[in-house]
């Protein structure tokens, strides 16, 4: 009896090859995004787990200058002597002709676990690795220091990308850093009575291990948003397929009423499609978790490019299969498969015997409930509300997100039956009236359709204007930032007096930058210091001053800070900000720093290096010289390369394209949304075609042409497109408003304002028509080349 009741279920695929590929496309799309943006986050954060492994984060205590970016050497040395068990560490950028890789040194000797590389090399001895200098590298970092450092290189595939590990001495002679350290790395196990940390290095505070490394958990926001557009992808394709199992389950009602009449328990009939449904899901996985596989090879670099932009953080190029992606691309697709069908399961087990025989149209089914419906939109979106005046983090303004979309695409069948309705009250005429009532009777089966494409276009405009909105606003950033026509960088340090008078004695003005790497308020921070003369307070704009902001600032009274290290800092106007030995100063002014992932505090030129005296300047920005002019000058009288001077259009050019390349991401997420959800309407409009035969026949034995039955179902097409394209608008700038004022803020620290883009939007909603008109075009020329033989048979039959 099994065997006979599954070839009895199977047959209905066999009988309707269009629903089986429907089924699978769309659950194989869903997971296929689902699982790409999976494979991308578990890529990435394998790097950070390599990179924390290399330098020993969130395993072991770090003892970090207060402030600054170095130590002395001198500190360790005091503290070994004490009977302190620490192991020194360098860290730093050594530049390469394709980039820069980061150098770490240990000492083999004192560091603890297996952080140093030299116990796993096989051909190497620890003599060669203290006296001749060896550098490990994964195989890509190898291949490009070939013939550019004189050291051996040898292959370590388990170090992190981008990442070189070397000797302690190797790593400042490398970096020339001699007798300077970074930090120290504390062994968990330390001798009884060693004396306190204040007594021997009062300027080292020590942190304790965490978990995770630093990274991996700055970068948690970015890669949360990932997870939100897979699920944004995933939703939609779950909409396909929820339509086709509803459009399966209703076809077989005279099936399941047949089989239960001879004699098959309700019980197994139940189980039965259950394992079908379950085996459908898996082979739909695994096709899903191999495009998952190709989206992600494809978008990894673009998510690299991103994360290093906004974090620096230095992600693989190459894709691994990981099992827990894969797993949960498989474990998802199940999962979603079973949500779909578990409503027409129910029905089915609750269905007497002969409900069955009662004939009734699907899209007459699929519209009951809708009140239901409406009320549970109401009460998602009463949440969202909620959940915005609350502000309760992250997390919550993701659920917040989730209840404001899922609302929206709730209510979306309700809104549209009623502008149907109102179209169909003002309709002049037979015809007009009947395109408004069919309409409106296949707006059931087209609905789930039409909640894919509402997400998916609320997604574009939200985040096309979060996008937008943020690329105007760096602009402008720049135009304030970038105010100097040059800027010089790479000199000599010791000859920074000479340059500065013989620019200013040339009639330019000189406004040197220093800058040095520490902690305010616990928060990894960098302290500036500034000339605060000429072109500051003409071209910086804050968010948030006080009177007499810059004169208070040049006369070293006040210290003025970026959005980021107020948010995380909990400082405001007229709060005393440590900052470093002997520097603490009140805050008069919060200015927006956008893009920048850390936190910035800024001084005067004479109070920073009263505070940092060690520290030099990195660069000058230079007003009234030209770029060329400076070339020349700086060339022939100091030796500077013509590379040691930007242009100001050239510096803003680079940070535009750091900045597009930033957001390739998400542009290619919203493109793939708009194509599953054009593949939803496609797949809806093919299932129906079928069955609605029996409701055009008499439309066409009235007189009405199959052409012009045709154009009637692609100008269908097109309305609802529109309907739902004019009702995603709002959703999507409410989607913006979210991302810009909550999760932006969460995420990164810094909010945006909100700019519309009209333009953009019309170009979205055409492309919206375009869609939906290529996926109703397949449809409609099906109809209009239908034989009337078979529209004939409509009247043959009993309906």
């Amino acid at each position: 009896m099994t065997r006979a009741c599954l070839q009895a279920l199977l047959s209905h695929w066999w009988r309707n090859p269009l629903q089986l590929f429907t089924f699978l496309a769309g659950l194989a799309l869903a997971t296929g995004l689902w699982s790409g943006v999976q494979a991308i986050n578990a890529e990435a954060r394998a790097s950070y787990d390599a990179a924390a492994q290399t330098l020993g984060e969130g395993r072991f205590d770090q003892l970090i200058p207060r402030a600054g970016e170095s130590l002395p050497q001198e500190v360790y040395i005091s503290l070994r002597r004490a009977g302190w068990q620490v192991s020194p560490v360098v860290e730093g950028r050594l530049r390469l002709p394709d980039g820069a890789v980061r150098i770490v040194g240990l000492d083999p000797l004192t560091t603890p676990g297996n952080l140093s590389p030299v116990a796993t090399a096989d051909d190497l001895d620890l003599s060669a690795f203290l006296s001749d200098g060896v550098l490990f590298a994964n195989a890509e970092v190898a291949a490009r220091l070939q013939g550019q450092v004189t050291q051996k290189v040898i292959v370590d595939p388990n170090l992190a990308p981008d990442t070189v590990v070397t000797d302690v001495g190797v790593a400042q002679r490398l970096l020339d850093r001699a007798g300077r350290l970074t930090r120290l790395i504390v062994v968990p196990q330390q001798p009884l009575g060693v004396p306190p940390l204040e007594e021997i290095a009062p300027g080292l505070s020590r942190v304790a291990a965490q978990g995770s490394s630093d990274v991996g958990q700055l970068t948690d926001s970015f890669h949360l948003n990932l997870t939100a557009f897979g699920l944004l992808s995933f939703a939609v394709g779950i909409f396909i397929v929820h339509g086709t199992i509803g459009l399966v389950f209703e076809q077989r009602r005279g099936m399941v009423r047949t089989l239960r009449t001879l004699g098959v328990p309700l019980r197994r009939l139940v189980v039965l499609m259950a394992l079908e449904l379950m085996a459908l899901s898996l082979l739909a996985g695994v096709l899903g978790v191999l495009l998952g596989y190709a989206v992600a090879a494809l978008l990894l670099p673009g998510v690299a490019a991103t994360l290093e932009g906004l974090y620096g953080a230095q992600v693989a190029g190459g894709l691994q299969l990981r099992p827990v992606w894969w797993v949960s691309g498989l474990g998802i697709a199940v999962i979603g498969a079973g949500l779909a069908g578990a409503g027409a399961l129910w029905k089915i087990a609750r269905m007497p015997i002969l409900a069955s025989a009662r004939p009734r149209a699907w899209a007459v089914t699929s519209g009951r409930g809708r009140w239901g419906q409406a009320a549970l939109a109401l009460v998602l979106l009463a949440a969202a509300l909620v959940l915005t005046l609350l502000d309760l983090g992250l997390i919550a303004s993701f659920v917040m997100l989730g209840c404001l979309l899922l609302g929206a695409a709730l209510l979306l069948p309700l809104l549209l039956g009623a502008v149907l309705a109102l179209g169909q009250s003002r309709a002049k005429g037979a015809l007009t009236g009947w395109f408004w009532a069919d309409t409106r009777q296949q707006l059931p089966g087209l609905s789930l359709a039409l909640m894919a494409l509402l997400l998916a276009m609320a997604a574009n405009v939200g985040v096309s204007t979060m996008v937008s909105s943020f690329r105007l606003t760096f602009v402008d950033f720049l135009d304030q930032k970038l105010f100097a026509e040059s800027y010089v960088r790479g000199f000599d340090a010791a000859k920074f007096a000479e340059m500065d008078a013989y620019l200013q004695g040339r009639g330019a003005v000189v406004l040197p930058l220093l800058s040095v790497d520490t902690r305010v308020q616990g928060v990894p921070a960098e302290v500036l210091g500034i000339r605060a003369g000429t072109g500051y307070a003409e071209h910086w704009t804050f968010l948030q001053a006080e009177r007499g902001l810059w004169d208070r600032v040049a006369s070293g009274e006040a210290v003025i800070v970026n959005e980021q290290l107020a948010r995380r800092a909990g400082v405001g106007l007229g709060d005393d900000l440590p900052l470093g030995p002997g520097l603490s100063l009140p805050l008069a002014g919060i200015y927006g720093d956008y893009g920048n992932p850390i936190g910035q505090a800024v001084v005067s030129e004479a109070r920073f290096s009263a505070a940092f005296p060690d520290e030099a300047p990195r660069q000058l920005a230079v007003i009234g010289l030209s770029a060329a002019d400076l070339r020349a000058d700086l060339g022939a009288r100091f030796g500077l390369p013509e590379t040691a001077v930007i242009d100001q259009h050239a510096l803003k050019a680079f940070s535009l394209q750091v900045f597009e390349r930033t957001f390739s991401v998400t542009a290619a997420l919203n493109v793939l949304t708009l194509a599953v959800a054009g593949f939803a309407i496609l797949m809806s409009l093919l299932t129906l075609a079928a069955i609605r035969l029996p409701q055009l026949a008499p439309v066409w034995a009235m007189g009405l042409t199959r052409g012009a039955l045709a154009r009637a179902e692609l100008v269908r097409a097109l309305v609802l497109a529109a309907l739902t394209a004019v009702l995603a608008l709002p959703l999507g700038l409410a989607l913006a408003w979210v991302l810009l004022a909550v999760v932006n803020v969460e995420a990164f620290g810094w909010r945006l304002p909100m700019y519309l883009f009209p333009w953009q939007y019309a170009q979205l909603g055409a492309w919206t028509l375009i869609a939906a008109g290529l996926a109703a075009l397949w449809p409609a020329r099906k109809l209009a080349r239908t034989p009337p033989s078979h529209l004939l048979k409509v009247f043959a039959n009993e309906r």
